[in-house]
C-alpha cells in the first residue's frame, strides 16, 4: 500500500513546515511509484527546494567533469597496474560492442546513438582518476544503458522545482563531493 511505504521524509517542525526528503542518484522511473504521496505533496506544496548539488546549473555539471580527472599530464595507465588496466580497456571494447544491443528502441528513436552514449560516459576515460573510472564502470550495465535518457530522482526534482516555479539551491559544493572521492588511496578505491 502506498500508505504504507516509509516515505524517507521528515518534518522539520517550524512554521511553516520544511521538509528534509532522502533520494537515490537512480532514474526516477525506477522508483517514483514508490515514492509515496507525503513526499509529492510536500514537495507540490513547497515554495523552496534545495538539492545536495544543483544538477541544472552548468558549472556544477564541468566541475564534476574536472574534478575527476587526474593531475595534467598523467593518464590512467601510468597509475593502474599493468593487468588492471588491460582488464579495464578490454571491459570498455566488450561495453562498446554491446551498446547497441542494449539501447531501446525508444532511445533510438529519439535519436540516441550508441557510440554517442558510449562517449558520453565513457570518453576520456584513460585521463579520470581510478574511483572515478570505477563508478563510471558500474554504470556500464544493460540495465543502466536501457535507463540512460531518464534523469535519476535528484535531476527529475530540480527540473520539476523550475518547471513550476519553485526557488531551488544546493546544500552542497561540488568540491565537498570530489574532495573525498579523490583523497582515497588506491587499495581503498
Amino acid at each position: 500500500q502506498q500508505s504504507e511505504l516509509n516515505s524517507f521524509l521528515w518534518t522539520i517542525k517550524r512554521d511553516p513546515p520544511s521538509y528534509f526528503f532522502g533520494t537515490i542518484h537512480v532514474p526516477y522511473t525506477r522508483v517514483w511509484d514508490f515514492v509515496p504521496e507525503n513526499s509529492k505533496k510536500a514537495f507540490q506544496q513547497s515554495h523552496t527546494v534545495y538539492f545536495e548539488l544543483d544538477l541544472t546549473d552548468p558549472y556544477t555539471i564541468s566541475a564534476l567533469t574536472s574534478c575527476q580527472l587526474l593531475p595534467q599530464g598523467r593518464n590512467l595507465q601510468d597509475v593502474l597496474p599493468r593487468d588492471i588496466y588491460r582488464r579495464l580497456k578490454r571491459h570498455l571494447e566488450y561495453v562498446k560492442l554491446m551498446m547497441p544491443s542494449w539501447m531501446t528502441p525508444d532511445q533510438q528513436g529519439k535519436g540516441l546513438y550508441a557510440d554517442y552514449l558510449f562517449n558520453a560516459i565513457a570518453g576520456n576515460w584513460e585521463q579520470k582518476r581510478p574511483v572515478w573510472v570505477m563508478l563510471m564502470v558500474n554504470s556500464l550495465t544493460e540495465v543502466d544503458i536501457k535507463s540512460r535518457g531518464v534523469p535519476v530522482l535528484d535531476l527529475y526534482l530540480a527540473q520539476e522545482a523550475e518547471r513550476l516555479g519553485k526557488q531551488t539551491g544546493a546544500v552542497e559544493k561540488v568540491e565537498e563531493q570530489c574532495h573525498p572521492l579523490n583523497g582515497l588511496n588506491f587499495s581503498q578505491v
